[in-house]
């Protein structure tokens, strides 16, 4: 068996409409590990049309899920994507070129998210989006937090320079998939709210927050250049962390 040097990592939950288009697109890796999370649709018959290294499981908390998944991976490095991403020629060919030449642990890739067929490029961040996101690194280097949604990260490693290509992200595909997605960010923020303690803050506090964020979305990540979608991605931007702020305190669960 040759050299595993380059792991490409997924992880789904249902994903049988956008599953196959990924992983196609992840040939160009040494080997692919896909993770299970619960699926009850047709994902693990499609993956395993692409790759042996399939995994079946249930996780609470996606920070767990992905820690998993790391941990199947063989490979020196691991490439993580998520279903709705596709990487381009041009992407590939730049990982397999800077595992090879880098002197880093970890490098960002930069991402063109798309809604629908529109290309979004301006305006995310904030926990509403990613502009980039630290996809390739070595294994051992990056540990994912215990917590539902946005984990954070600990790393080992020297961060090298972001890669120039970027990744293509089907973020959502109408405005109402948008508001889904606001919903299904609180509810989980508020459960890892709550289970830190009521360490959630003041609603004054969360208030204040929406306002410096959508300033940081729609001015100063130019979120303006978007028109009406700029404005939602700044307005929902803002509006998570005080949804998720009210959702801990007044819901029980």
């Amino acid at each position: 068996m040759s050299e595993i040097t380059l792991s490409a990592l997924i992880s789904v939950h249902n994903e049988e409409a956008q599953l196959a288009d990924c992983l196609e697109r992840l040939k160009f890796a040494d080997e692919i590990v896909v993770l299970l999370d619960k699926c009850t649709d047709g994902s693990k018959a499609i993956a395993e049309k692409y790759t042996d290294q399939v995994y079946e499981g249930a996780w609470a908390l996606e920070g767990e899920r992905r820690n998993a998944g790391i941990a199947c991976c063989n490979g020196k490095w691991i490439f993580e994507v998520d279903a709705d991403e596709r990487v381009p020629e041009a992407l590939a060919a730049e990982i397999r070129h800077s595992i090879d030449t880098t002197s880093f642990d970890w490098h960002e890739i930069l991402v063109d998210n798309y809604i629908g067929g529109r290309l979004v490029r301006w305006g995310w961040g904030a926990s509403f989006g990613k502009a980039a996101y630290p996809g390739l690194f070595k294994k051992g280097v990056k540990v994912w937090g215990a917590q539902r949604v946005h984990p954070s990260l600990q790393w080992s490693g020297k961060k090298g320079p972001m890669l120039s290509c970027r990744l293509e992200h089907y973020v959502d595909r109408n405005i109402s998939d948008m508001v889904k997605r606001l919903d299904n960010y609180s509810t989980a923020k508020a459960k890892d709210l709550r289970d830190a303690g009521g360490t959630w803050g003041s609603t004054a506090n969360n208030v204040r927050r929406l306002f410096s964020r959508f300033f940081k979305c729609y001015v100063l990540r130019k979120g303006y250049r978007e028109g009406g979608y700029g404005l939602l991605i700044a307005l929902f931007a803002g509006l998570y962390p005080l949804i998720s702020h009210l959702k801990a305190k007044l819901e029980e669960d």
